[in-house]
């Protein structure tokens, strides 16, 4: 055992490492406010996460009986799970809010027509975390304002860093 390694526990413990990234999300919707949420997940599926085998793309979440749930997470199972249990890789997985944060979500997705989409999986002191957010979709339009802002500030930075070099 190695003097180090009290240290490498501890900056491992507070690490937080990003498993898998939903960048869709943010040109869907208009993001207005983030959540850390936990997952309940079966010992296969931490599994497959650990092998790099989760994905966030497709996923929302869902108000069911004052509980919120994600749908559409694929995590695909390793070929070395069990045979005896039945793998379905985009079942409902509940998420762990506290009541106070479900309360919000849910008046704000059933009076004000938000939508709790899923923007990142992370690791945070070695538990599966999930950051949602309350969103509202983007219209066509609101797209092709983006990208046009988008395009005017790296065109800006072209002409500053131009301007720059003849100075």
């Amino acid at each position: 055992m190695s003097k180090n390694s009290g240290k490498d526990k501890a900056k491992s413990a507070t690490a937080t490492k990003t498993i898998a990234l939903n960048k869709r999300a943010r040109h869907e919707y208009h993001i207005e406010e983030r959540f850390e949420a936990g997952l309940a997940l079966q010992g296969w599926e931490v599994k497959s996460i650990r092998a790099g085998r989760g994905n966030i793309i497709d996923a929302y979440a869902y108000v069911k009986h004052g509980e919120i749930f994600l749908i559409g997470a694929q995590i695909t199972p390793l070929i070395q799970a069990s045979t005896h249990v039945v793998a379905n890789d985009r079942r409902e997985r509940k998420l762990l809010l506290h009541r106070s944060e479900i309360d919000k979500l849910v008046g704000k997705v059933e009076r004000d027509g938000y939508t709790i989409v899923p923007t990142a999986m992370y690791w945070s002191k070695n538990k599966i975390k999930l950051e949602v957010a309350l969103a509202k979709g983007k219209q066509t339009h609101d797209k092709r304002d983006a990208a046009k802002d988008r395009d005017w500030a790296i065109e800006k930075q072209r002409v500053m860093r131009r301007g720059n070099r003849d100075a």
